[in-house]
């Protein structure tokens, strides 16, 4: 049989207030009864059984008020919950008259949970809805391709190789994008073990500087290297230099008819700074704050051109966040786009008289 939380809490107040009321009375009584007369005693205790009735009421009416009023807060957001049971999209939120005890500061920490479940499930349903968009077109352009192959294009070698031609490339965006969300995934879900291992700076960024300089021998691309020997810091190395091709990639995908890459690196005791800058296509003000949004692209048309699928900023950035870093872009259209990085730079400790810094000797996958 169940039994209402505001009977068995009423109850048990009121029981707590007459049992503390008896134990008061029995000690006046006895203290009485060896100073006063029969008739006196009998009309104290008259009194105090009097006393102790209204006392019980009174302390059954304020026990009911008080337990009534917090359930009441409890049932309000009972309500919501429930609201948001029946329809999890909604925004409705706890609403109680501001005040400082528990209750208030369980409200606000129930609506920040709401807030990020929120914002979670329509990250989650803009995902979905950004990926059905993004494969709806190579599936269209694949089917479009092979019906035609079926009716009549088998027969003429030119739209055979044609058609051959421009399923490989939708498939190969198809690969790109699908890896791209698996990326994204791995992101989210990065191993703790990870976020321990450190990575010395100078060499990494030598190495990216040596492979794009290889890779694109038609651009000049200028290396401001002011990077302290030995520095560290707290990020898996290829975190590191996912983040950094990211950044490059980009740069040379909008580089427009200035072939210049700008790539800045410094270190202080506190932190590495990172400078990517092209000089290329630039973004829009209004775009600036969407560039990190996930399928995101400021020109989608001259994106896909250029194989972006809109995900690669979207990395970089959670990536950089996780290791307590930042990345910020500015831009001015027409003239190109710097993104920014910071990272804490592990300090240097002494160790036995040698003031080499302390590296991560655990071995790296």
């Amino acid at each position: 049989m169940r039994i209402s939380i505001k009977f068995k809490w009423t109850s048990l107040i009121s029981l707590v207030i007459l049992a503390a009321y008896v134990v008061v009375a029995v000690i006046a009584s006895k203290t009485v009864d060896g100073i006063a007369t029969a008739n006196e005693i009998q009309a104290f205790n008259l009194k105090l059984i009097i006393g102790g009735v209204v006392i019980f009421l009174i302390g059954v009416l304020i026990s009911y008020l008080a337990v009534n009023q917090v359930l009441n807060n409890l049932k309000v957001i009972s309500r919501t919950i429930d609201d948001l049971n029946k329809k999890p999209d909604s925004d409705s939120r706890i609403k109680l008259r501001k005040r400082d005890d528990e209750i208030y500061d369980l409200t606000i920490n129930i609506n920040k949970m709401l807030d990020r479940m929120q914002a979670y499930t329509n990250q989650q349903k803009e995902f979905v809805e950004d990926v059905s968009h993004e494969l709806r077109t190579p599936v269209a352009v694949l089917e479009g391709h092979l019906n035609m192959l079926q009716r009549w294009g088998k027969d003429d070698p030119e739209v055979l190789n044609d058609s051959i031609n421009s399923s490989l490339q939708e498939l190969k965006r198809m690969q790109s994008l699908i890896q791209e969300m698996l990326d994204l995934t791995r992101v989210e879900q990065i191993d703790s073990d990870y976020l321990k291992q450190t990575t010395e700076v100078k060499p990494l960024f030598t190495q990216v500087y040596n492979d794009f300089k290889m890779l694109h021998p038609d651009f000049v691309i200028n290396f401001d290297d002011d990077i302290r020997e030995g520095s560290l810091v707290q990020i898996y190395r290829n975190h590191l230099e996912q983040v950094l091709v990211i950044l490059l990639d980009n740069a040379f995908k909008y580089s427009a008819d200035r072939k210049e890459i700008s790539l800045s690196a410094s270190t202080n005791s506190a932190l590495l700074e990172v400078v990517v800058q092209d000089y290329g296509l630039g973004i829009a003000k209004n775009d600036l704050k969407r560039v990190f949004n996930r399928f995101y692209r400021v020109d989608k048309a001259r994106s896909r051109k250029r194989g972006g699928n809109g995900l690669g900023l979207s990395i970089a950035k959670r990536l950089i966040e996780i290791y307590h870093g930042s990345l910020e872009v500015e831009s001015v259209v027409g003239s190109g786009t710097v993104f920014k990085i910071e990272l804490p730079i592990v300090t240097i400790e002494p160790d036995d008289g040698d003031d080499k810094p302390k590296k991560d000797n655990k071995k790296k996958d």
